[in-house]
Order: C-alpha cells, then structure tokens, then sequence
C-alpha cells in the first residue's frame, strides 16, 4: 500500500515502511502505526510435543494419558496464527512476538517457541529465516519480542544471544533513543531486539528492554475493547508498547463449546475489532497508539488498516 495516497493494493505490504511519505522517515518508532502479530509462531504448534511446563499440572497429566484427545483440544485453542513467519513478513507485519522456551527433556541448545504445546520450528532457524527475508527488503524495520522463556538456564540465554548476535550482526540496532526510520537507514540497521530478561538486557547493549503488551484477557470483543479504551486513558508509554487484539478464552467458554477453537472465536468478531483499529490515531498523544497486534493477521485487512493509520500523521 502506498500511505501517501491511502490506496492499497493486494500483495504490496511487504515494502510498505519503504513506501511510507518522506515526512514520516523522521518519526520515532514508537509514534508510527505498526502491525504485529501475536504468539507469532502458533502455526507449527505440534500436537506430537508434550504440554508446555507453565501449564497445569492436570493437564499435563491427562496430556500423557490421553494424548489423542487431550493434545488436539489444546492444539486448536492455541493456534493464534495461520501465515508462516515469512508470510507474515510479507503480509506487512513489523513486530513479531516470540514466546521462547527449552522444552522439557529436548537437546540441550534446541530452543523451540511455545504457547501451551512447543512448536516443530526451532528458535535459530527461524531466526536466520527473518535475516534472509530482511536481506531482500533492505528497508523494513523489524521489532523481534523475544519473550516466556519457560526452561531457560543463564547459560541457554547467553547461548539466544550469541545466536541473535551472530544471525542479525550489523543489523541489529542497540537500545537508545527510539530511532526513525531514516536513522535506521542511514546507519543500515533493520533489527530492534526486545527481550524480557532484565539480566540479559543488562549484559547485552544489543538488547532492548521488554516492550509493554496490553493484554486484555477477555473472551468478549466488547469487554476487549473497553480494556483497551481504559489503558488508553491511563496513558501511553513514551516508548514502544503493544495494544493486542488477541481474544482469550477461558475454561468456562471452551467447556461450553467443545466444538469450537480460538479461530471459530475470532473470525466472526474481526469486523469490530477492525472497526476499533480504524479509529486509532500514532503519534505522540497520551491516547495515541503504536504497535497494534492481532491473531490470524492473513484474515480481513488487519495489516493494512494498521498501516493506513500511519495517514493520519500527514493530517496534522
């Protein structure tokens, strides 16, 4: 989509930081619109994996007796995202967010991502999969929410580093002042690390601290989104932060619709959550938003209406 003119186009989002009006090369990041996906790497999730360590110990028992019923049930309520990662990219989606962990019993450095089952992609590959995508597209910017870390020892975080280090190299932007996008250019970084271990930041300069997710814990769109009206009126963060999207069930809702997954829960509610979206405003307001992040981004027009937001800053 070109931002200058409001017109998208189907395909054309892969380069849309690039195609952005010069007169927003010199905002700040964190007063940009950008889309984001949430629990990222949902679409391996494998059902041949045992239950992730955080989650009850009943489930995770009932999961070794009766895997062929317990895991397909967890499965398709953990399933956030239907796009690869590299599709994301593709779809326009600059902030990923990725729940890492050590799997219980696996190799000592093969770290998978997670969200109640481990996922079949490992952590460095799907890493050198980002810096391949961003090696063809020498101007997007990336913001990688490195986050869980469920079984993760200091040595395995110092080993995520190195790989994070020896993938991005050069690409890697160190924290500071939230740069612009013409910074980024200048300099020919196009990697912002943020990373929940506040021991790692501190070692590493490399490393961004976490960045704030609301998360509102709701199975209900309307209830959603008078969570997110409420954060917005406490106030925006100067700096990076996630407003999500992501609807969440709960045990009572699943027991009342067996037959359902988070992908039935969400699809019929997109019109109004996309109605919520198109009604932001980035920039730097105490109510304005940034980072907007959703579930089965490939799903309606998410991606650009997020973009598209990125407008409303020539209006002023």
């Amino acid at each position: 989509m070109d931002t200058c003119s409001g017109q998208t186009s189907p395909g054309t989002n892969a380069d849309w930081m690039s195609r952005l009006c010069p007169q927003l090369w010199d905002v700040p990041l964190h007063h940009l619109s950008i889309p984001g996906s949430h629990d990222t790497m949902t679409y391996c999730l494998s059902r041949k994996l045992p239950v992730a360590r955080d989650q009850p110990r009943v489930l995770q028992v009932l999961s070794r007796l009766l895997p062929c019923i317990t895991r397909p049930v967890i499965l398709k309520w953990s399933v956030t995202q239907a796009l690869n990662v590299t599709e994301q990219l593709d779809a326009g989606v600059r902030y990923l967010d990725l729940r890492v962990a050590h799997m219980v019993g696996g190799p000592e450095k093969n770290l998978h991502f997670v969200h109640m089952l481990y996922t079949t992609a490992l952590v460095e590959d799907t890493l050198t999969e980002i810096s391949e995508w961003l090696e063809s597209h020498p101007r997007e910017v990336v913001i990688l929410a490195c986050r869980n870390f469920q079984g993760m020892t200091d040595e395995l975080h110092e080993y995520l580093v190195s790989c994070i280090h020896n993938i991005f190299g050069d690409m890697l932007c160190p924290r500071g002042d939230v740069p612009t996008l013409r910074a980024l250019w200048d300099r020919g970084q196009q990697v912002l690390v943020s990373y929940e271990d506040e021991g790692s930041v501190r070692r590493h300069p490399e490393l961004w601290p976490a960045i704030p997710y609301w998360w509102g814990d709701k199975v209900k769109t309307a209830d959603l989104i008078s969570y997110l009206e409420a954060m917005k009126s406490a106030g925006r963060p100067d700096a990076l932060f996630v407003a999500g999207t992501n609807l969440t069930e709960n045990l009572a809702y699943v027991l009342v619709h067996p037959s359902e997954s988070l992908k039935t829960l969400t699809l019929p509610n997109l019109p109004l959550l996309d109605a919520w979206v198109q009604e932001q405003c980035p920039g730097a307001g105490s109510h304005c938003t940034n980072i907007i992040a959703g579930d089965f981004i490939g799903a309606g027009g998410f991606v650009s209406d997020v973009i598209r937001l990125n407008d409303k800053l020539l209006w002023r």
